[in-house]
C-alpha cells in the first residue's frame, strides 16, 4: 500500500500518471480510478481476491483523514505547499511498517520547513538524505546542460535568487532569521497532553489590531519543555482568550497546576480599567509570573540553549506540536496562520537584506516571547548570561561619587 499526498487531489496528477504509465509498461493488470474521485491505482490479477499493489491519493487539506492504515511508502507531492503537520503525520503513519517517505518538490522560497529539511539532509541525517537536481540535469530537454541556450535565456530574465531556487535547486539562505537553530526534524513532534503531568501556561497578550495574542499549554519533562497546544488569535480580549482556554481538555490540570507565566513587561499595566494579571486572577484564580522584566538578548540566548541538543540526551530541550502553527511560523517553519504569509521573527534588515542593529524587529514574535518568558521563569537565564558578581556601592562612594566595588559569589 502506498499513498500520494498532495495539497489537493489534482496536484498529484503528474505523479499519478507516472505510476500508471510505469505499471502498464511492466504489463501488469492495472485498474485506475479517476484522480478526483479521489484517485486509486490497483494491480490485481483476476484469480486473486486482494490487490498486490494499491496506491491511494490523499488530500492534505484535512490531516485527520490521514489515518487508519499504515502504508509501505508515501510520496508527498510538492511538500513546500503543505504544512509541517502533514510531514509529521506521514512519519507517524509510516512508523508501523518502517516505510519510506519521498518528497519531490521545488524550493519556491527559502523559508519554511521543507527548505530547512533539504538543507539539513543535504549531507545525510540519520537515514535521511536530500538531493538537489537543477533543471538542466534533464538532458532530454536541455542537451547543453548548464550552458544550454534555453537555460542561459532563463537566467538572463530571472533574478539571481529566483534562478538559484527555482531552476538551480539551491536553497538561498534567508537573511535575518533570529533563530536559525529551529529545525523541523528536531523540534517538531506530535507531543500530546498528558493528564498525569503538570500543565504550564505561558502567554504574550499582544496589543493592537495587527498583533497576535499567543497562549501555550506546555509540559515540563525534566529539562525539556513540550509545547502541545496553542491559542493564537488576533483582535481578542484577554477574557475571550481565557474562555477559549477553558474549553480545552487540559484546562482543569492547568488550574490545579497553578503555573501561569505572562508578559512581565505589560501584564501589570492598566491599558484599560483592569490589567492582564488582574483579569487572569479574577477569572481563573491564577497568579501570573514573573515579577521581573526579561531583557531581549538574554532571553534570546535562553531560547537558543533550549533549541540546541542536550549533550546528555542528544535531543533538544524544546519540542513543539505541529498544531502550534503560530509559533512554528515565527521560527520560519510554517506560514502565519492568521495571514497565510511567511512572516518569521527576523533581525532588522536594510533594503539589500543586510542585518543592522542590536535588537530584532519586534513583530511576528508573540509566540516566541511567550516561550522565552516560560523558559527564563522555569530554568533561569542561560549560563553565559548569569553574572558572577553584583555591584555593591559603599556608602562613602555613593556620597563622594566614587568607584563601585564588586563582590564575587560562589
Amino acid at each position: 500500500m502506498y499513498w500520494l499526498i498532495a495539497p489537493a487531489y489534482g496536484e498529484a496528477e503528474k505523479e499519478y500518471g507516472y505510476i500508471v504509465e510505469d505499471l502498464e509498461t511492466l504489463s501488469l493488470p492495472v485498474k485506475v480510478r479517476d484522480l478526483l474521485a479521489p484517485g486509486l491505482i490497483e494491480v490485481k490479477y483476476p484469480n486473486e481476491s486482494k490487490a498486490r499493489i494499491r496506491v491511494e491519493v490523499k488530500s492534505a487539506t484535512d490531516i485527520r483523514k490521514l489515518s487508519k492504515d499504515s502504508p509501505h511508502g508515501i510520496i508527498i507531492c510538492e511538500p513546500g505547499q503543505v504544512g509541517p503537520e502533514v510531514y509529521e503525520r506521514a512519519q507517524g503513519r509510516l512508523s508501523g511498517r518502517s516505510g519510506w517517505l519521498f518528497m519531490p518538490g521545488t524550493l519556491e522560497n527559502s523559508i519554511g520547513w521543507f527548505p530547512q529539511l533539504a538543507d539539513q539532509w543535504s549531507s545525510g541525517f540519520d537515514s535521511r538524505r536530500s538531493f538537489m537536481l537543477p533543471t538542466w540535469a534533464n538532458r532530454e530537454l536541455y542537451p547543453g546542460g548548464r550552458s544550454d541556450p534555453k537555460v542561459l535565456e532563463i537566467e538572463r530574465n530571472s533574478s539571481e535568487e529566483y534562478f538559484k531556487q527555482r531552476f538551480g535547486g539551491e536553497r538561498v539562505t534567508p537573511r535575518g532569521l533570529v533563530f536559525k537553530e529551529a529545525k523541523p526534524d528536531e523540534h517538531i513532534s506530535a507531543v500530546e497532553y498528558r493528564p498525569e503531568e503538570d500543565v504550564y501556561l505561558t502567554e504574550d497578550p499582544g496589543y493592537g489590531s495587527e498583533s497576535a495574542h499567543a497562549l501555550y499549554a506546555c509540559h515540563k519533562i525534566g529539562s525539556r519543555i513540550e509545547v502541545f497546544d496553542e491559542i493564537y488569535e488576533r483582535g481578542r480580549t484577554t477574557e475571550e482568550i481565557i474562555h477559549i482556554a477553558m474549553g480545552r481538555p487540559w484546562w482543569q490540570s492547568a488550574t490545579e497546576s497553578q503555573n501561569l507565566v505572562s508578559d512581565p513587561h505589560y501584564k501589570d499595566q492598566h491599558h484599560s480599567t483592569t490589567s492582564v494579571a488582574e483579569i487572569w486572577l479574577r477569572e481563573t484564580g491564577l497568579v501570573a509570573r514573573p515579577d521581573y522584566r526579561i531583557p531581549i538578548l538574554p532571553g534570546t540566548e535562553r531560547m537558543r540553549v533550549a533549541l540546541k541538543r542536550d549533550p546528555l540526551t542528544n535531543k533538544p530541550n524544546l519540542i513543539i506540536s505541529p498544531r502550534c502553527q503560530g509559533l512554528l511560523s515565527e521560527f520560519g517553519l510554517a506560514a502565519n496562520p492568521l495571514t497565510g504569509l511567511l512572516q518569521p521573527y527576523r533581525w532588522k534588515t536594510d533594503r539589500d537584506g543586510n542585518v543592522y542593529g542590536e535588537k530584532p524587529d519586534d513583530r511576528f514574535n508573540h509566540g516566541i516571547k511567550a516561550l522565552i518568558y516560560l523558559l527564563v521563569t522555569v530554568f533561569g537565564y542561560a549560563r553565559s548570561q548569569q553574572r558572577d558578581t553584583i555591584p555593591v556601592i559603599r556608602r562613602r562612594d555613593r556620597v563622594q561619587g566614587g568607584s563601585v566595588r564588586r563582590v564575587r559569589f560562589g
